[in-house]
């Protein structure tokens, strides 16, 4: 089994502050072993927070994320602090929700990606957030993403 080559790493095994913003966060990656393999991985962030760019309110969202790596993977301690980086950020709930892709997409140029953001009513509205892009390769077992609509009472 191949080692992963931790070298480019500044955050991992270290004490790291939490970024002011989002686009001050730094995402790292780390070279995929299975580069040629195809297979899912999943990041699910059930309690992200954003705050409402109009009432400073917090808004609630689980968030899950899945991507078939190309030559990169994301660290996952970056991705972290990259989430954390939303609690004080005030932006609307599509915008949090394909920023968070777009940023990983631009990181890792994977094979595939997609964001499914199922955001918690405020205001009696739940606003559910769905990207990726493109299909993805044929073959590949991809789970769905297990998160229930909203129902209130109903």
């Amino acid at each position: 089994m191949p080692t992963t080559d931790v070298s480019n790493l500044s955050m991992l095994g270290s004490q790291t502050e939490s970024p002011k913003s989002p686009e001050e966060a730094v995402l790292e990656k780390v070279p995929s072993s299975h580069a040629s393999t195809d297979y899912v991985v999943r990041f699910t962030a059930p309690e992200f927070t954003s705050l409402c760019p109009m009432t400073g309110q917090p808004d609630f969202a689980h968030i899950v994320i899945d991507y078939i790596p190309n030559e990169w993977l994301v660290e996952s301690k970056s991705l972290k602090l990259f989430l954390h980086a939303f609690r004080n950020h005030g932006a609307f709930h599509e915008d949090c929700s394909v920023y968070i892709a777009k940023r990983l997409v631009e990181l890792l140029d994977p094979k595939w990606l997609r964001i499914g953001a199922y955001w918690y009513p405020r205001g009696g509205i739940p606003i559910d957030v769905f990207w990726q892009t493109g299909k993805p390769p044929e073959g590949v077992w991809l789970p769905d993403q297990g998160v229930a609509t909203y129902r209130g009472r109903g």
